[in-house]
């Protein structure tokens, strides 16, 4: 803790954050500035006493994670940012929502220096946080000596009434009560409004008792009592073996005389007449973005204690990095993702000459990647074996055992992704998370934001279609692919060999700026024949010629287990006269990547273009045009036997190359 803030002080200070909030949403006419005016107090308290970060270098390792998980009370956190010596400058606060400001309507990572996670969509920040500080406890556990621990750092967050309505946070937060996540302190802004008017319109629970019962450790207190906050954060940081959560009972837009308590100042500016009456009311005499000077002299002096800090961790760091020259090397393993030169011919070693499911094939070469690259590790939402998401010998983290590799999150699809979410932003560790596609509903928001924050998270989405036969229509994913195709900067592979698979985990590994999603077979497949003298690599065009014919009449484009059923209905084909080409496409986004002379010469002009895939077809659209054709299924599925659904969705290789002559002949 550093020197401690005087009450004058610490309420100067929080008074100079509302109505930097307050300027900044009444100048852009468009915000939520009640948040930040009610929790100004919190974060003087965090920020001002125990927060360690170094605005000069924002990636430090052992820097305190601070999430603003109620994203749309951003102004807070961009008025702390500034503050506290940030590169955000007083014209980017005056900018706040305007096109090009580093000062958006929701905290975006990479966007805003200072800025830990993209928050916004309620409770994603909670689980993310969960997701850091299990990382945390992992590097800990891998890098931390008795001569100098290079992982000691907290994770903070603030929370909302909203955070804790949605789903997603409460099961993140019973897996960090059953990890004992004691690095892990939540501020809770209880102040009972949301946009509707007040929370008992649809929620009575007791908050305290349902965190206590998932194993956290419990404060309330006065949310504008800065003598309370600061020593429930004390008492937060000193519980070790528990998560915290300080519940602080606040006023939304404290210190207006007309808005404050109630829902009016949630998602829309004071109104120029009530900011002035808050000024009067609170007794503020600066104007419009004015911040006192003895508040940038305080905030500039917890800057300087923190720098020091900083540079004795540096010290001890340097002394660390030559005492232990194995775990120097592993951090720098972890830390800069480091990966093998011939990773591609490795992993393809591995499966060469395989048959089998896909998810099986995965499994092999996650084998081979956790061998070859430390920063991996994650986990299913309890479908492990069914996933093939296991490293074996990797052991398991567990409560109080943080060196093992295989996480368990349970049953947990949301917070699942968001956990992964959290790990990857924190660094050193490249996560998987793995459910069936179907599920891949449950986790889709936090897929959405791994692309948008555009971190790499390996998604692992097994039993891809109706094959999974018996199961029926709640198991069987019709729309899934498609829809996932449709997330900008998600890379979406859907392999259809062994070869395609383990060229897939490389792509997947070497795409550090945004996620994968692997979309696997739960029925085994045929190992594909190539062209003789072809590129092994050529999956990672996205599309390649995988079987040709001289002058085709109709190019059949297939991905996945659909691919070896184009290749014998081409065969079938030429038994009736047709001459037909087979183009593999794991990947529909990476193939519309390539050049349009790539594209032309594995799609030639003026040749029919046939797309077969099991699952609906909006995504193939680009490359069919009006003229094409779409064999798939589009309706939900039934429970029978894979076989016998193929048999009546018109996916056997005699049904598709019956379809195709019909449309080759019209």
């Amino acid at each position: 803790m550093s020197t401690p803030l005087t009450p004058q002080q610490a309420r100067r200070t929080a008074d100079t954050i509302r109505f930097l909030a307050a300027d900044a949403v009444e100048k852009a006419n468009s915000g939520h500035p009640g948040l930040p005016m009610g929790a100004a107090d919190m974060a003087v308290a965090l920020w001002g006493g125990f927060l360690n970060v170094n605005p000069g270098d924002t990636a430090w390792a052992n820097r305190d994670r601070f999430v603003l998980s109620a994203g749309h009370g951003s102004m807070l956190l961009y008025s702390l940012l500034h503050l506290f010596g940030f590169d955000l400058s007083m014209d980017e606060l005056k900018n706040f929502r305007q096109w090009g400001s580093k000062t958006p309507g929701h905290p975006e990572f990479g966007h805003t220096p200072g800025v830990e996670v993209t928050t916004g969509p309620l409770g994603q920040g909670i689980a993310n946080g969960v997701g850091m500080a299990l990382a945390a406890k992992m590097a800990a556990e891998r890098f931390n000596t008795p001569d100098f621990s290079p992982i000691t750092h907290r994770v903070f967050g603030l929370v909302g009434d909203g955070d804790l309505q949605e789903g997603i946070s409460y099961e993140a937060a019973a897996l960090a009560g059953h990890l004992g996540l004691g690095n892990l302190v939540y501020l809770y802004d209880d102040n009972s409004i949301t946009i509707e008017g007040t929370t008992n319109l649809a929620w009575s629970e007791d908050v305290a008792k349902r965190f206590e019962a998932a194993g956290w450790h419990i404060q309330k207190v006065d949310g504008h009592d800065h003598a309370a906050l600061t020593s429930a954060i004390q008492n937060g940081i000193n519980e070790t073996a528990k998560p915290s959560l300080i519940i602080a009972t606040t006023q939304i837009a404290f210190g207006s005389p007309n808005k404050q308590g109630s829902s009016g100042a949630h998602g829309s500016p004071l109104g120029k007449d009530e900011l002035a009456a808050t000024r009067t009311n609170l007794n503020w005499e600066l104007g419009p973005f004015e911040v006192p000077a003895e508040v940038r002299e305080l905030c500039a002096g917890r800057v300087a204690e923190m720098k020091k800090g900083y540079d004795a961790w540096q010290a001890g760091f340097a002394a660390w990095r030559s005492a232990n020259p194995d775990k120097a090397k592993l951090w720098d393993a972890t830390w800069q993702k480091q990966l093998p030169a011939d990773l591609a011919q490795q992993l393809l070693a591995v499966v060469d000459g395989k048959t089998g499911a896909t998810r099986a094939l995965s499994g092999a070469v996650l084998q081979k990647a956790a061998e070859l690259i430390p920063a991996l590790a994650g986990g299913s939402a309890d479908l492990a074996p069914s996933n093939n998401s296991d490293i074996k010998g990797g052991g398991s983290v567990q409560p109080g055992a943080f060196g093992g590799r295989n996480l368990h999150f349970g049953i947990r699809e949301h917070a699942m992704g968001a956990v992964c979410n959290g790990m990857a932003l924190y660094g050193c560790f490249i996560p998987y998370g793995a459910t069936f596609l179907v599920f891949s509903d449950y986790c889709r928001s936090a897929v959405r934001l791994s692309a948008l924050m555009q971190q790499q998270v390996v998604y692992i989405f097994t039993h891809d279609s109706y094959a999974v036969g018996e199961d029926g229509p709640t198991h069987q994913p019709i729309e899934h692919t498609a829809s996932l195709r449709m997330i900008p900067g998600l890379q979406v592979i859907r392999p259809a060999d062994a070869a395609e698979t383990a060229l897939a985990w490389y792509a997947a590994l070497k795409y550090h700026n945004g996620p994968t999603a692997l979309i696997l077979t739960r029925q085994a497949l045929p190992l594909l024949p190539r062209i003789e003298g072809s590129d092994p690599t050529q999956p990672l065009m996205g599309g390649y010629v995988l079987a040709d014919a001289a002058n085709p009449a109709v190019v059949l484009m297939a991905s996945g287990s659909e691919v070896s059923l184009a290749l014998e209905a081409a065969k079938l084909l030429a038994g009736q006269g047709v001459a037909a080409r087979v183009v593999s496409v794991p990947d529909l986004g990476t193939f519309m990547a390539q050049p349009l002379a790539y594209r032309r010469s594995v799609l030639p002009a003026g040749v029919k273009r046939v797309a077969i895939e099991a699952g609906r077809g909006e995504s193939w659209g680009r490359l069919l045009g009006e003229e094409g054709l779409f064999i798939g299924w589009e309706q939900f599925g039934a429970s029978a036997p894979a076989d016998v659904l193929a048999e009546q969705f018109g996916l056997t290789p005699a049904k598709v190359a019956e379809t195709v002559v019909a449309f080759v002949k019209a």
